[in-house]
């Protein structure tokens, strides 16, 4: 079968440009990769505000910044994987106070924690099941039905508690506050005994589970594959309906465990919890390497973009600097790390 021109010059630039990554040294590899200048601008930022404050090295307040950007992160780790298939989960902030207040009232109600758990969960998943389908089968852009799904959500919050504050949880609450309030102590030699936050616990699971599954299982491929060429993947078979409705509810699988740590960590849930954190979630994944048109990103890459974010959050509070900043900050570092991706894929088809 003869060959078209423009099908020869197509596949000349292809093994050219594969030609150009094969011959690349691993520390250039290394150089052109978003999450390693993230994570040296993590180290810059730690060492400078080391050196800055008499505070922010201490166990108390690393500890606090730990557990703080745990939250985030393990939610980043969810919204990564919707993002790199091309979609956007605004609901996330919405999942996290639906589940926390699952929790709250039913085992407010005297509910036992094994199985007020798996309710709170169980709701996480739905609005992701919702999610996925509506987009997915049905067509409607992931905006538009996140959108929707966050109001929804959180009004179901508030129907669901009355719009009243939950401190009170039943027998069970000693366990409820260790999740996601308590430590472990790591006996290092020649250093103080460090606290390790228990959300940090989770956390570290989920980044392994999370690494693994994206880099090594099929699932992982899929995802990339979706979002690199949306149209291919379903040439070569690949479940993209099924895969994207299982992206949306690990995202909210996420955010439902988060909320269940969070309500544990505050002992008390109102309907205000997770408002806006949408926003910091989705600043994680992109800072870290996740690209907003999808077929890029890590696990790894949305825990350092949370660190990041969470580092110079606490920079603010402790040089005494407005934390209104913070959203400037953030919003600035978001269209850094977009444009830091478009001159890397320029340079990369130069």
């Amino acid at each position: 079968m003869m060959s078209l021109p423009g099908e020869f010059d197509a596949a000349a630039s292809l093994q050219e440009s594969i030609g150009r990554r094969s011959h690349r040294t691993w520390l250039g590899w290394l150089v052109s990769q978003q999450t390693f200048w993230v994570s040296v601008a993590a180290v810059m930022a730690f060492v400078v505000l080391s050196l800055a404050s008499d505070v922010f090295a201490t166990q108390q307040n690393l500890f606090n910044v730990t557990r703080n950007f745990a939250f985030v992160a393990i939610i980043a780790i969810g919204m990564t994987a919707v993002i790199i298939t091309g979609g956007i989960d605004l609901s996330v902030g919405a999942v996290l106070v639906l589940s926390g207040m699952v929790i709250g009232m039913t085992m407010n109600a005297g509910t036992s924690i094994w199985v007020a758990i798996p309710l709170a969960l169980g709701a996480s998943l739905l609005v992701g099941a919702l999610n996925g389908v509506m987009i997915a089968y049905v067509g409607v852009p992931p905006f538009v039905v996140t959108l929707g799904m966050l109001s929804i959500t959180r009004s179901l919050a508030m129907v669901l508690s009355n719009n009243r504050m939950v401190y009170q949880f039943g027998p069970d609450q000693p366990q409820l506050l260790a999740l996601g309030g308590g430590f472990v102590n790591l006996d290092l030699p020649f250093v103080d005994v460090i606290r390790v936050p228990s959300p940090v616990l989770f956390l570290l699971v989920l980044l392994v589970i999370a690494s693994f599954a994206f880099r090594w299982t099929r699932w992982g491929r899929y995802l990339y594959a979706i979002g690199g060429n949306e149209r291919a993947a379903v040439m070569t078979g690949v479940p993209v309906k099924l895969v994207k409705v299982s992206v949306y509810m690990f995202c909210s699988l996420c955010a439902g465990i988060t909320g269940i740590l969070e309500v544990g960590w505050l002992g008390t849930v109102t309907t205000s919890l997770g408002q806006g954190m949408e926003l910091s979630v989705i600043a994680a994944s992109v800072i870290g390497g996740t690209n907003l048109t999808g077929g890029i990103g890590t696990a790894f890459g949305a825990v350092v973009g949370a660190a990041l974010i969470e580092v110079i959050r606490n920079s603010l509070i402790l040089l005494g600097i407005s934390t209104f900043w913070q959203g400037t900050f953030v919003g600035s570092f978001i269209i850094i790390a977009v444009l830091f991706d478009r001159l890397r894929a320029r340079g990369a088809n130069d």
